[in-house]
């Protein structure tokens, strides 16, 4: 069968820039044996399909799997995916809003602009604060040897993906980090947990943080740009008191030290809910024959 597909850069102002996403759409024919066949096969950090919804409420369904599981939620798939959807019809907004319907439940995404200059924004799941770590903890001891950390504690967060976040004292050390990865696996594996998410404070730029992410299990990779590990950092820094700025609204660079120079738009709004978004490209386009 044919199946309308595209690939996406997701948190991107230009192709290149972001996270690559594949989304296939009339995908209700195919089996979750065949949506992971799929995901293995584009060997891209994620690819979604998209399907009616089982509710009223919601604009459309949404499985997402990576080339080895199912995932719940991540933020640059439902983000490229409703970037997706809107170019193709599906789905309209109401009130300025799409629901998407997927494994956490209904998200709301908030949609501004239209085509490569619509910036649209995902609720994420609420984050809450499972562990709050010290540097000379034998677990993290390996993984933060040697690093330049900044005011706040490590802590292992969990925003349906869990996630240790560190940060780091300037933006140069972080550029500068050769990530352990030896040791980010096993942290990740002791804790459940994705990996290490570094961030750092800048100035003077068109960003306010700096972020990189290093996966440990059950690959290990840096994420591009990661619109889950940035909306569970966000979460961290409100309950923690210590957002860029007091209106909740700060800019994520994420991606260069692998070839990608992402921007992610974060912003916690005045009942603690955390909105992580950005900009879509849309780079392919056609039918998948599976």
């Amino acid at each position: 069968m044919l199946y309308p597909f595209v690939q996406l850069d997701v948190f991107a102002a230009r192709p290149g820039d972001g996270n690559p996403l594949a989304v296939v759409f009339d995908a209700a024919s195919l089996d979750e044996a065949a949506m992971q066949a799929i995901a293995r096969w584009t060997r891209l950090p994620e690819t979604t399909f998209v399907l009616p919804p089982s509710t009223p409420e919601a604009s459309y369904r949404l499985r997402i799997f990576s080339p080895r599981r199912e995932v719940p939620f991540a933020g640059h798939p439902s983000i490229g995916s409703a970037h997706a959807v809107l170019d193709a019809g599906l789905a309209a907004p109401r009130d300025g809003l799409l629901v998407q319907e997927c494994a956490v439940g209904l998200l709301p995404i908030r949609v501004q602009g239209d085509g490569g200059e619509r910036r649209l924004a995902v609720r994420a799941p609420r984050a809450r604060v499972l562990e709050t770590g010290q540097a000379n903890d034998p677990r993290l001891a390996p993984v933060l040897a040697g690093l330049p950390l900044g005011a706040l504690p490590p802590v292992l967060m969990d925003g349906g993906r869990r996630w240790w976040l560190a940060e780091l004292r300037d933006e140069a050390s972080l550029r500068a980090l050769t990530p352990p990865w030896a040791e980010i696996a096993l942290l990740a594996a002791d804790t459940e947990a994705m990996g290490l998410c570094v961030y750092a404070r800048c100035t003077g730029g068109d960003h306010d943080l700096a972020v990189r992410a290093f996966v440990g299990q059950p690959a290990q990779v840096e994420d591009a740009a990661s619109g889950a590990a940035n909306a569970t950092l966000a979460a961290w820094l409100h309950h923690a008191g210590a957002l860029p700025h007091a209106n909740g609204d700060y800019v994520v660079s994420q991606g260069r030290e692998v070839g990608h120079d992402a921007r992610l738009y974060l912003q916690v709004d005045a009942e603690g809910e955390v909105w992580s978004g950005g900009q879509v490209q849309t780079v392919v386009r056609g039918t998948l024959d599976w």
